[in-house]
């Protein structure tokens, strides 16, 4: 299946409009644009996935017709699918399919035709009729007939001889366990779903149940050597599906758990791994804050890989007709990131009042919100922690020249330069401060001799050359 990194350039422009677009709310422009690309790259799985997820939001504030609910998608469209299925003519078909999809997302007639067309492709797009499957599940979660006929499908052998998905397969009969626990088709498909699965990794006994075979040893020692050197995004996909299945057995597993988050992190999932961490969260009551911060680290990135997109593309096509409204939607997304960290300070400092590097980060995040009034205290606090001492001080007189208090900001930058003797980068910063300063009180003299202290052992600092050999210049 092709990936976003085997995009086109113009591919990518396309790809990026559409995830603005979803983000925006217009999901017609979304499947719209996702069609196209789809027409082009038939195995773009993602491609096909946000379609699918505009067409379901779509959904949700369209108007039901008369005829809404009797057979899900157009019994016309349908028709003209297996048409074309039955000339083999399966680039048509895939078309077909799509047009009815951005209508009937879960149609599950529907999503069975895309799964038969999947699996006729040539190579077969296996993963494509898996997620047709899925997609049937999404809006049928429940139904005993839909998890057995996937869980099945799962276990249907391909060319080589080998199951589809075991793996997946355990997942969804332990899915139709927890609807019917007496289910004996079901602890049949189980035990032969853990079985298959057990030969598939190579090298494991085969178990009675997925459940034992989660606590086999030899498994728990393979497990953990996957935890350490992961080789594919394949592998992480099956440790995700097994260890999810174990947390349904066991779902107060905080270190199960807690992995599978690791892994939707490690595998770039960020809003899977968000919900896997804060399920964590709630399983420890938040009282790890190693998760708390996790979280919100993992936020934070959502926001930042938004906009490294926008400037991306705006760096390549800055002239495209849509530039002008991504540079207002990266405006937007540094707004929220500055926000976002403000308030993360400020809950930092609520819940531990005398961690001082919390006093300095909220400190930073205040100054960079325009708020360097309110930034004072906590830099005055964060002073006397010896790992930001210096940094709190250089803040701090930043702070008070932001408020025309120059003459405590020069006492401050001086304070700090005092405890420095190596002539290091926090002091060339310093000094050139301390220099500025000075020029804004009309006290020409000093400020030339600090910038003449940088201008000593390094020339190229700023515009320190130019200040001071401009002062010969006019003596």
């Amino acid at each position: 299946m092709k990936t976003q990194k085997d995009l086109s350039p113009q591919q990518k422009q396309t790809w990026l409009k559409a995830m603005s677009a979803m983000e925006l709310k217009n999901y017609p422009y979304v499947i719209q644009l996702c069609q196209g690309l789809l027409q082009i790259l038939p195995d773009f799985l993602d491609g096909r996935k946000m379609a699918r997820q505009a067409a379901v939001e779509k959904s949700k504030t369209a108007k039901k017709g008369f005829f809404s609910g009797f057979g899900g998608g157009s019994s016309i469209a349908l028709m003209k699918v297996s048409t074309l299925l039955k000339k083999n003519d399966l680039s048509a078909a895939l078309v077909a399919i799509e047009e009815v999809l951005a209508d009937d997302p879960r149609s599950a007639q529907a999503n069975t035709m895309l799964q038969e067309i999947a699996l006729k492709w040539d190579p077969p797009m296996k993963e494509l009729a898996i997620y047709a499957s899925e997609t049937i599940l999404e809006g049928q979660p429940k139904d005993k007939q839909q998890l057995s006929r996937f869980a099945s499908f799962c276990m249907e052998r391909d060319e080589d001889g080998s199951p589809r998905d075991p793996v997946r397969a355990v997942e969804i009969y332990n899915r139709i366990l927890a609807i019917a626990p007496n289910d004996l088709a079901a602890i049949k498909g189980s035990k032969d779903a853990s079985a298959a699965m057990s030969v598939q990794k190579g090298g494991w006994e085969v178990a009675d149940s997925y459940r034992d075979l989660i606590k086999n040893k030899e498994e728990a020692v393979s497990l953990e050597q996957q935890g350490r050197v992961v080789k594919s995004e394949e592998m992480i996909d099956s440790q995700i599906a097994e260890l999810s299945a174990a947390v349904q057995a066991e779902p107060g597993s905080i270190d199960k758990s807690r992995k599978v988050a690791e892994l939707f992190e490690q595998k770039g999932d960020i809003d899977n791994a968000l919900e896997w961490y804060r399920y964590v969260m709630g399983l420890t009551a938040g009282a790890d804050p190693t998760i708390t911060r996790k979280i919100s680290d993992l936020q934070l990135r959502r926001i930042n890989d938004a906009y490294k997109a926008r400037e991306e593309f705006l760096a390549a096509s800055p002239d495209d007709p849509d530039a002008p409204r991504y540079r207002q939607e990266m405006e937007e997304l540094a707004k929220q990131r500055a926000e976002f960290i403000l308030g993360e300070a400020r809950e930092r400092v609520e819940r531990n009042p005398t961690d001082l590097l919390a006093h300095f980060d909220l400190a930073v995040a205040l100054m960079d919100a325009g708020q360097p009034q309110e930034a004072i205290g906590h830099l005055q606090r964060a002073r006397s922690n010896p790992s930001v001492r210096l940094k709190a001080m250089s803040k701090l007189g930043q702070c008070y020249v932001a408020r025309n208090m120059n003459d405590i900001a020069a006492k401050t930058f001086a304070d700090a330069i005092s405890e420095l003797s190596a002539m290091d980068a926090v002091k060339k910063d310093l000094l050139y401060n301390l220099g500025t300063v000075y020029e804004t009180m009309d006290d020409r003299e000093k400020a030339l001799d600090c910038f003449k202290q940088i201008y000593e052992v390094d020339y190229g600092y700023r515009d320190v050359s130019a200040k001071v050999e401009s002062s010969y210049a006019k003596s």
